[in-house]
Formats: structure tokens, C-alpha cells, sequence
């Protein structure tokens, strides 16, 4: 839900910010590092649930992700020095459960509709972000870009809940 409308639009929500500050990091180059850390947290998660759990893993990560576009409003227009952290943690964190939801499959899922499985967890999640991809700048266009990005906080929490319910279904979870 959330992965691809803020890679999508961070770029644009930085030059609104950079905009209602007078000034800011380069947009181009901060939405680079911004994906870039992506690719670090993804490998820190995967390493990490080997060691705690892909349940803790990826709700950590999305516990995290969905905290910091709820916050977005309140770092838009900031100093750089708020900002940039601010979206590097996004940016690191929000990318980070998608290889564990697929471990997840692959693990719980019979061998013989593994595929299926995964190729239905891919396909819905691309519908999804259909749908949050035109969301945001609608939003956007109606409150303007500091309030563009909370609702992308609907995917983290409905991601933590069916973590939660998996969790608790599980015998001795």
C-alpha cells in the first residue's frame, strides 16, 4: 500500500517542503538516499528474522513505517536536518517487510500452490498500490502535500493487525 506511492511521490513532497521552508536538501539527491536505504533495510531485516522472528521483523518494520507518515506532516517544511532523517528512516523502513511477507508465504504455503501463493501476494499487492498511488496527490491537491502522506499509514496498520491475527492463530502465538 504505502511502498510505491511514497516512492512515487517523496520527490515532489521535498520540493513542497523545500518550498514552505525558503530552502532544502536537493530533492533529486535525497529521494536517491531515500530508496537507497531501502536496500539496507531490507538485508538488516532479513538478518534480523532470522534471529527474532518474520513476524517481529515485519511488524517492527511497519510499525515504523506506518509512525513516520503519520509524523510527515509534522517535518514538512523543516530544517533539513529533521527532514533528511526523517525520510531515511521511511525510506529504510518502508520496503523492509516486503521480502518478509514473501518468506512468510513461501514457509506457510503447501509446495505444490507455492507459486500460486506468491504470484496472488504480488498481483494484490500491485492492485493496491493502484489505488494509493492516485490517493496521495489527490489528497494533496485537496490539503495540500504536508498532509499527503498519513493515509498511507492504513497499509502498516492493517499489515500489523494481519501479523497480529496470524500470530495469535498459530499454536502457542
Amino acid at each position: 500500500w504505502e511502498l510505491y506511492a511514497m516512492w512515487a511521490w517523496v520527490a515532489v513532497w521535498i520540493v513542497a517542503s523545500n518550498d514552505a521552508a525558503g530552502d532544502g536538501p536537493d530533492p533529486a539527491v535525497l529521494t536517491c538516499f531515500v530508496i537507497a536505504a531501502g536496500g539496507v533495510g531490507s538485508w538488516l531485516a532479513g538478518v534480523l528474522s532470522d534471529r527474532v522472528g518474520r513476524v517481529a521483523a515485519a511488524g517492527s518494520a511497519l510499525a515504523v513505517s506506518g509512525t513516520v507518515s503519520l509524523l510527515s506532516p509534522l517535518v514538512f517544511g523543516r530544517p533539513a536536518w529533521l527532514v533528511v532523517p526523517v525520510l531515511v528512516v521511511w525510506g529504510f523502513t518502508v520496503v523492509a517487510d516486503s521480502a518478509q511477507f514473501s518468506t512468510m508465504v513461501t514457509e506457510s504455503v503447501d509446495g505444490s500452490i507455492r507459486g500460486t501463493g506468491l504470484t496472488l501476494q504480488t498481483a494484490l499487492g500491485f492492485l493496491l498500490t493502484l489505488a494509493s498511488i492516485q490517493l496521495v496527490p489527490a489528497l494533496a491537491d485537496t490539503a495540500g502535500w504536508r498532509w499527503g502522506f498519513p493515509i498511507l499509514a492504513i497499509g502498516p496498520a492493517l499489515g500489523l493487525w494481519a501479523l497480529l491475527r496470524r500470530q495469535s492463530a498459530r499454536p502457542g502465538g
